[in-house]
């Protein structure tokens, strides 16, 4: 069949599912698995990125089952994070899913100018619970990710990904697109999210620069002249689901978005969606996770400060209203508005916790 470019499909909810998979993209997963040593029984969409274009399948194979992935990224990335796939494996004896050689001994199959991979699908595998224990094993989860990763170092042929240092210019996007949010709602006043948005904008707004100044004034300039090998690599998607019990302990799942970084990128991106679950910041959740992180991947006084740091910027705030540039007139709608107001009840609640555990690794870890 013709090699014909995979691009994203979007997703018509009227038209399809939303795990429907264009058939041309189909007909060449058929033809990736020609490339694998077993027969395939059955195979079964179990997740899609419609709109960046990439798919998951499970695969009933001769050999036991396995997973298919279509990496959406472009080959040269797709190479970075495979390769740290395989480095977890095979050097650090990682819970991480270990990837099946194609016939050729490749890792990877390309095809509609993207990468393929085929990988053990772990069995069983479930979800922790979505309580303070279940949140702990996935700080511990991931501070031994943390762990493990550094020291890894791409193949050549591989396009580095690092957000290592991009601290600085990530706070600076937040502040500049605050204010863009700030023109939109002065054209869409009417709209039922605008008033509440526009009148928490400026103390955010306020938050944000703040946090920027901060982290200017802290030692993350310092801790990120140790290089991206030393601190290795951050999940960058990770949480209840990408990180389940397994055989033996906790496995971490789905990395082909890792990038060097400071790792408490993850953990902070946990805590904040932790206590978003919660509808309100709970000093002793956050405490607990961290020290969870901590037994498996020490905090220095130093990362930890640029913690609190990353904790304090208006993280679900901006989350939730930064969708409003593309459809202004769809998105400022009730749903958002209670929304908004949620989430101002949940910042509110954030800096008595952040004040009252900022000290506690000042020198003491």
């Amino acid at each position: 069949m013709d090699d014909k470019l995979i691009e994203p499909w979007g997703i018509d909810l009227t038209l399809h599912d939303e795990l429907y998979v264009p058939e041309y993209i189909t007909e060449l997963a058929y033809e990736v698995v020609k490339s694998y040593d077993f027969a395939v029984r059955d195979m079964q969409v179990m997740a899609t990125k419609p709109f960046k274009g990439g798919a998951i399948w499970k695969l009933e194979t001769t050999k036991g089952p396995k997973s298919l992935k279509l990496l959406h990224r472009r080959p040269s990335r797709s190479l970075f994070s495979l390769a740290a796939q395989e480095y977890l494996v095979e050097v650090k004896k990682a819970r991480v899913p270990s990837i099946v050689q194609s016939k050729s001994g490749s890792n990877f199959v390309e095809r509609g100018g993207k990468l393929w991979f085929v990988a053990e699908w772990i069995v069983p595998l479930e979800p922790v619970n979505d309580n303070l224990e279940g949140a702990k094993l996935l700080c511990h989860a991931l501070g031994e990710f943390h762990y493990l990763t550094s020291g890894y170092k791409p193949p050549k042929q591989a396009e580095i990904s690092s957000r290592l240092y991009k601290w600085p210019k990530n706070y600076q996007k937040v502040i500049e697109k605050l204010d863009w949010f700030r023109q939109i709602l002065t054209l869409y006043t009417e709209l039922p999210a605008s008033n509440i948005i526009m009148s928490h904008l400026d103390f955010y707004e306020k938050q944000a620069k703040n946090s920027l100044e901060r982290l200017n004034n802290s030692p993350y300039s310092e801790l990120v002249k140790k290089g991206n090998v030393y601190w290795g690599l951050a999940h960058q998607d990770y949480g209840w689901s990408n990180a389940q019990m397994g055989p033996n302990g906790m496995w971490v799942i789905d990395l082909d978005g890792v990038s060097y970084d400071l790792p408490i990128r993850d953990l902070s991106k946990l805590i904040t969606g932790a206590m978003s679950g919660l509808a309100q910041w709970d000093s002793t959740w956050v405490r607990e996770m961290i020290q969870s992180y901590h037994e498996a991947r020490p905090i220095p006084p130093e990362l930890y400060e640029v913690l609190m740091i990353d904790l304090s910027l208006p993280n679900e705030f901006y989350k939730n209203i930064k969708h409003m540039i593309y459809d202004p007139e769809l998105f400022l709608d009730e749903d958002l508005k209670s929304i908004v107001e949620s989430i101002v009840q949940l910042e509110d609640s954030k800096w008595k916790v952040l004040k009252e555990i900022e000290q506690d690794w000042k020198g003491e870890k």
